[in-house]
């Protein structure tokens, strides 16, 4: 079973996997919390800018580990295919929107106060994860990206069950995986260091970058 030491490990594995892009100025863009080192390191390495994607996955009733969906910051909402069968029902489901909906809230303007999202029209935009369980937050991720009119829309990710990897396809130009284990539980087990990220994390990696990109 492939592990990566870290995600900073992982990062530089992805960078070699998109070495096409380096020098074209791509969107690198993460889903906080975990992927955003990742995603700094990444534009770094292939000499493009660093942003955040936001979304927010969806919990089954009973096991909030389990994504049944995802939102993305306008309410577009992606529905998985084993909601129903994981006990979300509508009522829930709305009531789960709203809830994940004032997070994202919150996190723009904690994450990014004092300027907009950077656009990724007629630009490569990389969309950055640390690895997918359901693919929820991906999937919306993509549709949030993708409505904003990228010339290219790339998903980057270490590690993906394969049938999660399928649902992402459509949904992409490109998919980078760099393992896809039939025996996968969560995507921490890929990891021999997988700590949590923290917002305070996030803020500072946001803001040391911004201050770069306007030297």
């Amino acid at each position: 079973m492939r592990k990566f030491a870290t995600r900073a490990d992982a990062a530089e594995q992805l960078a070699a996997a998109l070495a096409e892009y380096r020098g074209r100025n791509p969107l690198v863009l993460a889903i906080p919390r975990g992927a955003v080192g990742m995603a700094a390191l990444l534009a770094e390495a292939l000499r493009g800018e660093f942003d955040v994607v936001l979304v927010r996955k969806l919990r089954a009733p009973d096991n909030p580990e389990l994504a049944v969906g995802a939102v993305d910051e306008t309410g577009w909402t992606y529905i998985a295919p084993h909601a129903a069968s994981a006990g979300a029902d509508a009522a829930h489901l709305e009531r789960e929107k709203r809830l994940q909906l004032e997070t994202l809230r919150r996190r723009r303007a904690r994450y990014t106060p004092a300027r907009p999202p950077i656009d990724p029209a007629g630009r490569t935009a990389i969309v950055v994860d640390d690895g997918l369980a359901t693919g929820a937050s991906m999937i919306a991720a993509l549709h949030a990206v993708r409505a904003k009119k990228p010339a290219r829309l790339v998903c980057a990710v270490p590690v993906a069950p394969p049938d999660s990897l399928e649902q992402i396809r459509p949904h992409a130009d490109e998919v980078i995986c760099l393992t896809t284990p039939e025996d996968f539980m969560a995507v921490g087990q890929f990891y021999r260091h997988f700590e949590q990220v923290e917002d305070d994390e996030v803020v500072a990696l946001l803001a040391h970058h911004g201050k770069r990109a306007a030297a």
